[in-house]
């Protein structure tokens, strides 16, 4: 959510804002929604102040017996009661449609955010890690998943429909080992506290974070008027809404494993097959929470937690800043993890992580207090994937398979499958 008050001293800095994201928002129709709001309000005000002066007038002129002069502010109250009973409707509606319009606008690019319109203008930071050689064309990791019988697309298709899979066997619990070690990782190594969210929410949260009002046809909704959860970025970053903290209870770090639901409803006709795009899969999440003079380094730690993950599993991967354009719609400043799939030959988004400044705490009013104990200020907010436990599956999968269809288990992850080392045919 954007200060009317910064957008009205910044307009110029607003409107290149703007055309940096590729948006068509300007400051000068934001400050004339503002200035109709706030000339009603002036003229609410003043009737008010009438309206008080003249019931003070009724009871003086009653008292000195003066009856015309009575009935005359008699009149005039009821005029003004009238008035201010409309006005105040009038206001509400104003303040209104300003704040859902305020809501509707992305966030403001950091100043080193590459200016483009898409995933073309993205910028590769660094590659980290060893491609690996085979010496047979690797398979993709359905191709892997449904020849050991593991990963079935059919049966998920019948009981729910596209965009589901069931996983069995030995691949079913290889995902759960994902999520247990890096949930142990973020907890035990990186300091977040673990937590176990509700995977239901209502409206207000999911407008905290910023899905709501714009993305609501990305997300699953209830008849009930519960919003399944697109991320546990959501649930966790609420943990501090309408909420004042202390300075010295800052940050705050908090991590969680948990299913994910997504409608994909931009993204129609992409990643059909296999387990890319689900409409649900599970996700470990970091979320952290900032004064605003520690959040830019709390961004490259948060970066540094999730490559962790990779790196101990022995993935090779790049590290991408996201365009202007191409970044979501909270963020300031993005970046992702890609991991390289032999199977495809590309790499792919397995982990994202932003900072959103204060833009989500103007939405949830999450303040802290400054050390001082007199100034309030809004948190800064952060979130990312510390990682996607379904698109780790995949990089495992399509990186340590075997010629025989066989898949090799990384060495972190033996103690949480009881000491598996490969999935597959070697040495059955």
């Amino acid at each position: 959510m954007h200060d009317i008050r910064w957008i009205r001293e910044n307009s110029a800095d607003f409107d290149s804002a703007m055309k940096a994201r590729f948006v068509d928002y300007r400051a000068a129709d934001l400050i004339a929604l503002d200035d109709e709001r706030r000339q009603h309000v002036t003229r609410l005000q003043e009737a008010q102040e009438s309206r008080n002066a003249a019931s003070r007038e009724i009871g003086k002129a009653k008292a000195r017996g003066d009856e015309a002069v009575a009935a005359t502010a008699i009149a005039a109250v009821s005029e003004l009661k009238e008035f201010i009973r409309n006005g105040e409707d009038l206001e509400r509606q104003l303040t209104t449609r300003l704040t859902e319009t305020l809501a509707e606008i992305p966030n403001i690019p950091l100043p080193d955010v590459p200016v483009g319109p898409g995933e073309d203008d993205n910028i590769v930071l660094r590659e980290v890690g060893e491609k690996p050689l085979s010496n047979f064309t690797p398979k993709e990791h359905f191709e892997l998943g449904e020849a050991l019988g593991m990963m079935d697309f059919a049966i998920a298709g019948k009981i729910s429909g596209s965009r589901f899979v069931v996983l069995r066997g030995h691949l079913a619990r290889l995902e759960r080992a994902l999520g247990q070690f890096m949930l142990d990782l973020h907890t035990q190594t990186h300091n977040y506290l673990e937590v176990l969210p509700p995977l239901l929410v209502k409206d207000e949260a999911v407008y905290g974070t910023g899905q709501l009002p714009k993305f609501k046809d990305d997300l699953f909704h209830t008849d009930d008027g519960f919003w399944l959860i697109p991320t546990a970025e959501v649930p966790l970053t609420n943990l501090v809404r309408e909420s004042i903290i202390e300075s010295d209870q800052l940050p705050q770090r908090f991590s969680a494993l948990t299913p994910c639901f997504r409608s994909e409803a931009g993204s129609a006709g992409r990643d059909t097959r296999g387990m890319l795009r689900q409409h649900q899969f599970y996700k470990v999440e970091m979320v952290s929470v900032t004064r605003p003079e520690d959040s830019l380094n709390e961004l490259e730690r948060m970066l540094g937690c999730a490559e962790e993950v990779l790196k101990l599993l022995g993935l090779s991967y790049r590290v991408m800043t996201l365009s202007s354009g191409d970044m979501g719609f909270g963020a300031q400043k993005t970046y992702d993890i890609e991991v390289w799939l032999p199977g495809q030959n590309m790499y792919r988004e397995i982990s994202s992580c932003s900072i959103c400044g204060d833009f989500q705490a103007r939405r949830m009013m999450a303040r802290y207090r400054d050390e001082d104990g007199k100034s309030l200020g809004f948190v800064h907010t952060l979130n990312g994937s510390g990682v996607a436990t379904g698109r780790a599956l995949i990089a495992i999968m399509e990186n340590y398979q075997r010629a025989d269809g066989g898949i090799d288990i990384p060495e972190i992850l033996r103690p949480y499958m009881g000491g598996l080392t490969h999935i597959g045919s070697l040495a059955e």
